[in-house]
Order: C-alpha cells, then structure tokens, then sequence
C-alpha cells in the first residue's frame, strides 16, 4: 500500500523522492536493531520504508490527517510501530519514548519551523543524536564558525549544548514539489551528561532559560559592543561594575561583538552573571 497525498503548502510539505538520498540519510542515522527512534513528519514514508523493520521500535509523528490515517494503515498493525497524529510542537519528545536520552531522531522537517522543532528536540532529557533535513541556510547557520556572517543565536542555542555537522546538501530536484531553495543535512549530538557547565572542571550548572535570553539579547544588538548589551539591553541590565568584573574575570573584551563570543563563552558569562 502506498503512502499518497498531495503535498500541503500549509504545512510546508515537500517529499523527498531520491531514493539514494533517502538510503544516506538513514545510514547516517545509524540506528540498529536495540535503536528507539523518532521520526518527525514521515509524510509519505520516504525514510520510514527504510526504518521499518530494521530498527528495535519506531515512533512517527505526522500532523496531516490523510497522512497519518495512510501510515497506520500501512504499518500500524506493527508492534514495533507506533504512528502519532500530532504537531510535534504541541507534545514532549519524551513522552513518547521510552528512553528518550539514548533514542535517535530523523526527519524531513518543514522550513518555515526548523527552529522551534530544533529547539524542542533539545530541551531535557535530548536525545542521543539528531539527524534533520534543513534548508541550506540554515544548516550553515547551525555549523558556523565564530566569527562569521551566518553565526548567530542559533548557532550558540544549538552548540552549547550539541556538537553540530553539517553532512551533505541535498537540491531541490530530489523533492517533490521541487521547495524554492537547496536543502542539507544536519547531524546534532547532544553533549552528556546533561546540565549546561561554565566550567572544565564541570563546576557551575547554568540554567538554560538564562542563556537563552541572554543570547537572544546580544543577537538583537548584533553590532553593539558586549559592554553596552550587557548594560543597556532592557532584558539585561546589568550594573556597569559588575559587567567589568565578570568580562575580566572571563577574559572576555567588553568590546567583543556578539560574533567574536563562542558558544561556551556564552555559557560562562550566563553562569557568572546574576
């Protein structure tokens, strides 16, 4: 039985019909048999057809109606399949493994939410590896280097918690219909144990809504110095003596943009801060 449906701009639906394209992605998953994994938005089943079977349990969570009624059809009766009708926003990873810090997760992922999804992939417990479809751009800004254009709050949302690859790009050509821009993927491994950490020595957990709005702010003033951020943002507002402490501290230049600032880095100065 085939997985049909037309393609949803609603839902940023583009299907990947390039079966080498599919065998490469689930190679670089590497699930095995003993593997608990989640796929996000299987659609019309282009990367579940080569999961079935070879792993120890597969969860899918698709949205649309036609598509999720398609996949319990087609492999529901399974034991080791479980379909989920379901935004994947609107429901906690977790609660649908059953040992969510050593399964994997896949998919195809809509553009115009890769963010949100990545970050909900990355709240606790996080997965043991991630391998998503993204839009090119945003694979570059998730792998770039500091100090580059592309580097940004997302680069450092996702690094100060994962170790980030980008692995190959994928065109337009092998979706059907063909998106508007060039593809890539990413594979996203979490750190362990979990707890963000200012120090080397493992000292100094940070609370990761801190780092958050901390990052975010410096993103916003991009071109401002990490003195005036630091004061002025109206998230932040940090006293003038305690900024010169701290950078000092850190050994960070109160002059550095947010660019120049690595992803641990960030992580200190969330740590030190009040």
């Amino acid at each position: 039985m085939r997985v049909g449906g037309r393609a949803k701009k609603s839902l940023g639906q583009n299907f990947l019909v390039d079966a080498n394209l599919q065998h490469k992605i689930v190679e670089a998953l590497g699930a095995g048999p003993e593997d608990e994994v989640l796929e996000i938005g299987p659609g019309r089943g282009a990367l579940t057809r080569h999961l079935v079977g070879t792993v120890g349990r597969l969860v899918l969570v698709e949205l649309d109606d036609g598509l999720a009624e398609a996949l319990r059809a087609r492999w529901g009766r399974r034991e080791d399949v479980h379909v989920v009708h379901a935004d994947i926003l609107a429901v906690a990873p977790s609660e649908l493994l059953s040992e969510p810090s050593r399964a994997l997760v896949v998919g195809n992922i809509p553009y115009n939410i890769t963010s949100p999804i990545l970050f909900r992939l990355l709240e606790p417990p996080r997965p043991r590896a991630i391998v998503l479809m993204v839009q090119e751009e945003v694979a570059d800004r998730i792998a770039a280097p500091v100090g580059t254009k592309s580097y940004g709050a997302l680069s450092v949302g996702v690094r100060a918690v994962a170790d980030a690859r980008r692995l190959f790009r994928v065109g337009r050509g092998a979706f059907r219909p063909v998106p508007g821009v060039d593809s890539a993927v990413v594979r996203i491994t979490p750190r362990s144990p979990e707890g963000l950490r200012s120090g080397d020595d493992g000292s100094a957990a940070v609370d990761e809504a801190s780092l958050r709005t901390l990052v975010r702010a410096a993103f916003q003033w991009r071109r401002k110095q990490l003195r005036k951020i630091l004061r002025d943002h109206p998230d932040l507002g940090v006293p003038e003596e305690r900024i010169e402490r701290v950078l000092e501290e850190l050994g960070l230049e109160p002059t550095a943009r947010p660019e120049r600032v690595s992803p641990r880095d960030f992580v200190r100065l969330a740590s030190a801060l009040p």
